[in-house]
């Protein structure tokens, strides 16, 4: 039985690679920004647009696009301007976001709660061709801004004084951190699903950076994870019948088990030589170099 001779499996697949490029793309910056459940949040809010396109009969992945980036924005100036108030806040509009798409899906015609689970947790078979080109359309977006504009967003993810100082628009650069994210988590959806989308944004990050050293290094590791889950869960799920999205989402962190295992060994062999050539008055370049963990991300 050859996989790609169905058309669901071919758009699945595609859109499987493409949310495997970009959730790893935007993922690297929010865990710099120390903000890896950002994805969880906005998640929670799409499930309003969800519901809302059900209701006004329209497009459940645009109406949820314009959902996000909505929610997304308001989390930016929540976090901004909440101070001690913000974590109740953004609790609100996490929460709200689940009980309005609940509500609005329900009051559509024919709505039933069974109509978010494909949204939810991922679904092959509904993936439709006009969901294939919302997906492209937001993917390119995407690319176009982690890839386009990765110093800025870099600088402002590690140190957002430095780069204000060095000139950068930092709410602005901040603002468009969020849209991308929100946009991520709408691409991703129907593949992955929204209650599960931010383990792909995130771990395929955590576990690039078991090995790599560099920021560039660690992006395109993180990319390669991304895109190798997303085809074996999408593949897998195919073959023996289980759910994409938490099929991908454990295959995701068995990498992530995987590098790190890996990753131990080689840590402890570097420090064995730092301290060999310590003690024989070698500066520590001499050292042989391995990986390190998440501090080491560094430089572009």
């Amino acid at each position: 039985m050859d996989i790609l001779d169905y058309a669901f499996m071919q758009r699945a697949l595609l859109a499987a690679v493409l949310v495997g490029v970009i959730a790893p793309s935007v993922g690297i910056y929010l865990v710099q920004r120390r903000q890896a459940l950002m994805g969880d949040g906005i998640g929670h809010v799409a499930m309003t647009g969800v519901g809302l396109g059900f209701l006004l009969s329209t497009s459940p992945v645009w109406m949820a696009t314009a959902v996000s980036v909505l929610g997304a924005v308001l989390m930016e100036l929540i976090r901004w301007y909440g101070k001690t108030r913000g974590d109740i806040a953004l609790a609100m509009l996490f929460y709200g976001g689940m009980a309005g798409g609940v509500m609005f899906i329900n009051l559509g015609p024919g709505g039933s709660n069974a109509n978010l689970t494909s949204y939810l947790f991922g679904s092959l078979s509904t993936v439709s061709e006009s969901d294939v080109t919302a997906i492209c359309l937001l993917a390119a977006f995407v690319v176009l801004v982690t890839l386009g504009l990765r110093r800025q967003l870099f600088a402002v993810s590690q140190d957002e004084e430095f780069a204000r100082v060095t000139g950068l628009p930092v709410r602005a650069l901040n603002l468009l951190t969020a849209v991308t994210a929100a946009v991520t988590v709408t691409v991703a959806m129907r593949v992955v699903g929204l209650l599960l989308v931010s383990a792909l944004m995130v771990v395929p990050v955590a576990a690039a950076q078991q090995l790599t050293r560099s920021f560039a290094a660690t992006f395109a590791v993180a990319v390669a994870i991304g895109v190798s889950v997303t085809i074996g869960g999408t593949v897998t799920s195919f073959y023996q019948d289980v759910p994409p999205g938490s099929t991908i989402v454990l295959l995701t962190i068995g990498a992530f088990v995987a590098l790190t295992a890996l990753a131990s060994p080689l840590a402890g062999r570097r420090a064995r030589a730092v301290a060999a050539a310590q003690a024989a008055g070698d500066p520590a370049e001499c050292a042989i170099p391995a990986a390190h963990g998440p501090e080491s991300t560094v430089g572009v």
